[in-house]
This record gives structure tokens, sequence and C-alpha cells, in this order.
């Protein structure tokens, strides 16, 4: 999962952006990149960590122009190099660069494609690349001096032909302004926003919401599945609908995990969203078990803790803190190898002794992806003095993996995939576990907005809503993406990192 934004301002961008993307790292810590376009030049600044750690004054300096897009990483495919980090760009034609969240399931084929039939060069393993290339191809293949934005609407419709998987892109096209665009099928989130000045309006295109109310930009509304924004260098904004748009299926787990509670994602309040979540993992708690010896509710920091606010009311049982979460650990789910894993779940969580001590304590967490947080948990629970640890999961169990952008690769690394809920609740050693079912989770997230028929909810029921997935692509992005090929990858960066691209690229030709 990633974060990305786009604006086009009255003066330069590079705090606006730098901004938003603090706004979103919660998307992405493994990289940050910015790049703006000012006095007839690209400018850009990218590299790993976090935005903070990315960009200094000196940076910043550098990074005028009053259009600019910009991205926050990790990494679903390929590694983690500071070469993969966003925006890509190339030079013909006109000079593009583009930043992508999400993931093309048909990008080894793209990749083929671009070099035999579109004559280009792709220099990393990432879609993301592969995509700025397609696009660029698409508008090159209009042959004019001056695209005007139904070009660039024309090239849009050809991505959208050509690509297949959950994206959400923001694009900037020198001298004339920024596009973003979102998969028919809507998986992946992209809103955009104004913001009146002395000067006229200004546009911004993100992730996420909340990172246009907290640079005082007004929602205008989602980027519709397999829709278009066009925003000129001008602040002149245009609109375009693809005719290839399918069935509105965004990613459900964005409300689950990912998103900010702040956030709005198709007219759906993510906070609200958790609430119901709460309210119906109560209702299905009260149902199996009447009689409950529950004495407190804590939730898992600190996406759970909205749901087990509500969850914890709804039971009518004291809901405490009893976990204090170090806010400098990274996510811990998206970090290669269980040993890591394990690790850095005791640097990020400490117990509050007091509040488990001689009590049964039913812990709340979002979801249970491979259980290793969870086990760690539970034990830090008995260490801490409690006498029953149960576990409530917001989600229904995740079983298969996420091939729309989310690290959710290899199926035998998720604790729920071929095991019964009585044989996770053994895995991870606790008395009693609960999921969320899905019918009630689509729901909860239904309600918020009833236009919206279906969500992908690929990670829990394995239905690929592209089509294009069978076992032979599962295979395939099991042995690319499971943690042993990560940590090889990771062994393999380091091995090579000071020997010359050229070098390689050679080798590549002869």
């Amino acid at each position: 999962m990633c974060g990305v934004v786009g604006m086009v301002a009255k003066s330069n961008v590079n705090q606006s952006i730098y901004d938003a993307l603090t706004v979103l790292q919660h998307r992405g810590q493994d990289a940050a990149g910015m790049m703006t376009f000012g006095n007839g030049r690209f400018n850009q600044r990218k590299g790993n960590g976090l935005v903070s750690d990315v960009f200094r004054q000196h940076h910043m300096d550098r990074l005028v122009g009053n259009i600019g897009i910009g991205h926050c990483r990790y990494p679903t495919a390929g590694g983690t190099s500071a070469a993969l980090a966003q925006p890509f760009y190339v030079n013909t034609p006109y000079g593009i660069a583009l930043a992508h969240n999400g993931n093309l399931t048909n990008a080894q084929d793209l990749m083929r494609e671009v070099f035999q039939s579109d004559l280009r060069h792709v220099n990393t393993d990432s879609d993301s690349e592969v995509m700025l290339n397609v696009f660029a191809h698409e508008l090159q293949k209009i042959g004019k001096l001056r695209p005007t934005h139904e070009d660039v609407f024309a090239a849009v419709e050809a991505v959208h032909r050509r690509c297949s998987g959950g994206y959400a892109v923001v694009a900037m096209v020198a001298n004339y302004g920024v596009v973003g665009f979102r998969d028919p099928h809507g998986i992946r989130p992209l809103v955009y926003g104004k913001r009146e000045t002395e000067r006229g309006a200004e546009y911004m295109i993100a992730s996420e919401s909340v990172a246009l109310s907290a640079l005082g930009f007004e929602r205008v509304d989602d980027v519709k599945p397999g829709q278009a924004v066009f925003i000129n260098a001008l602040g002149e904004l245009s609109l375009y609908q693809s005719e290839r748009t399918a069935k509105y299926t965004p990613c459900i787990f964005e409300h689950v995990y990912f998103a900010r509670p702040d956030s709005i994602i198709d007219d759906i309040s993510v906070y609200k969203s958790r609430l119901r979540m709460g309210e119906r993992l109560a209702d299905k708690i009260m149902k199996i078990r009447p009689d409950h010896d529950i004495d407190v509710v804590i939730p898992i920091p600190d996406t759970s803790r909205v749901s087990a606010q509500v969850l914890a009311h709804r039971l009518d049982v004291k809901f405490r803190e009893g976990l204090i979460k170090n806010r400098y650990i990274g996510r811990t789910f998206i970090m290669p190898g269980q040993s890591v894993r394990k690790k850095s779940v005791r640097q990020k969580l400490n117990a509050i002794e007091l509040e488990f001590k001689d009590k049964n304590v039913l812990l709340v967490d979002d979801s249970i992806v491979r259980g290793t947080t969870s086990c760690e948990i539970i034990q830090m629970a008995r260490e801490a003095g409690a006498k029953n640890v149960y576990i409530a999961s917001a989600a229904p169990p995740v079983r298969y993996p996420n091939v729309y952008g989310i690290d959710m690769p290899s199926a035998d690394e998720l604790i729920a995939h071929g095991r019964s809920v009585d044989e996770v609740r053994q895995k991870i050693g606790a008395d009693w576990l609960v999921y969320q079912d899905i019918d009630d989770l689509v729901a909860c997230a239904r309600e918020g907005n009833p236009d919206i028929e279906q969500f992908d909810c690929s990670v829990f029921n394995g239905e690929y809503i592209t089509g294009d997935i069978d076992n032979q692509y599962l295979d395939e992005l099991h042995e690319r993406r499971n943690d042993a090929s990560k940590i090889k990858e990771e062994k393999n960066q380091h091995s090579v990192k000071h020997e010359s691209a050229v070098v390689d690229l050679y080798n590549d030709a002869t």
C-alpha cells in the first residue's frame, strides 16, 4: 500500500506536498519522493525512509514549481532499493512523472509488451514504472506537439485497456498539468479537493481525504472507478469517465486497517465503519457467549481502538488502554521474516500490568494476518498476569493473498489459511477467539454508501474481482513475495548496491 498526492497551485507546491505526505505516512514508511515542475525543468528528490528523513531544507529549496506529485511507499513488488522509490519519470513525450498506489496483475506481460512492441526500456522491476511507460507510449502515439486534456484522457483510456489490477495514479506532464485516475473497479482509493486563494483556485488529488482537510482543501469528490481528473497548469479542472468502468468494488481492507479513521473514502466515513464493526462484533459475542466472563476490553493499538470502544460499551464491560505503543516502530505485518516481526512486536508494545493482572481480558484487533503479533501479545498478556486471554478480530479470517496492492503475498504465511477458527486459536495461544462475519463486515462499510453493492473481499473469500487470477499466478506470486524471497532480495541488494548500473545494462544487452 502506498500514498500518492498531486497538486496544481498558484505558488510553490513543495511544502504542501511534503505536508500531505506526512499525513499519508501510515500508507507507507519504506520510501518517499517528490517531483515538481518549475522554470521549465523537473525537480526531484526521493529516497528510502520516512518523509521527514528523505526531505531536508536544501532539498526543499530545489523543489520549486507550482505543479508537483509525491509518493510514500511500502513495497508489494520488487525490493526496497532506493531506485524503486517513486515518482518515476520519462523524458519523452513531453516529460512525464508518475506515482502509483496498487498492483498490476498483468505486470509481467506488460513488461514484455513495453519492450517488444512499444520499444521502451524499463529500468526496474516496479509495475509503476511499467505503467508509466504504457501511459507515455499511448500519449506519444497521439503525435501532437501540444496535447489537450482530451489527449491525456485518451492515453488514460488506453491504460485502462492495457493494465489490469488495482491502481490509483497521479501523473504530471511537463508544462501541462497533473492527471489522477483510478482503476475501472475502484479498488484503490483516490480523492480530489479544492482550495480557494486570493490568486485563484488550487487543486489537490490524494489517496485519502485526510490529506485534503489537513491542508485546508475542501473535498470535492472521490475519483470514480475508471474516471480521470486533469488539472492544467492554469488550475482548470476537467473530468473524464472511461467507458470501461466495471462494477464499483472498492477494497474493504481500507476500512478495516489501512485508512485513517478521519478519512472519507467512497463517501464512507472510515470512523463510522469501524464503529459499526465494533457493534456487530459485540452482537456476535452476545449471541454465542451470552454468559461471557470478560472483565476488560483492551484494544491492540491503534487501528482497532474505535471498534474496541464501542464493543466494550455494547457489552457493558470496562474499556482500558492496556497496551502502550512505541510510535517509532513501523507496521509489523509488512516486515520481512517472522523473527523480525516478533522482535518488533516487543519493541512496539508494552503491557500495563495492572490492567491485566487477575482479569479475563478480551483483546480486540482490526484483523489477524500472519498471527505473529497476536501470538506475542497474548503471551505478553499472560506474563502481565491475565487469568484468561480472549481475542476478537473486527475482520473475518484472512485466508488468501492480496494481489491488488496489499502485502499479503503468500497463503501459507497467513495463519487462517487452511485452518479452522479453533485451530487458529490454538496456534496463537488464546483461550477463546471470535472473528467478524464477512456479511457483517460488508454491511458495516456499505451502510455508509448503499450505492456500492460489492466490495473487494478477496483476502477473506478468495474471489478476485478482476477475473484474471488463477493458481499459476498465485504460485508465481508466492515465489516472488514470500518471506524467504524477500530476505534473499534484501541480501542481493546489499551485495550489489555499489556496482555500476551501466555494467548491468551492458550485460543484459549482450
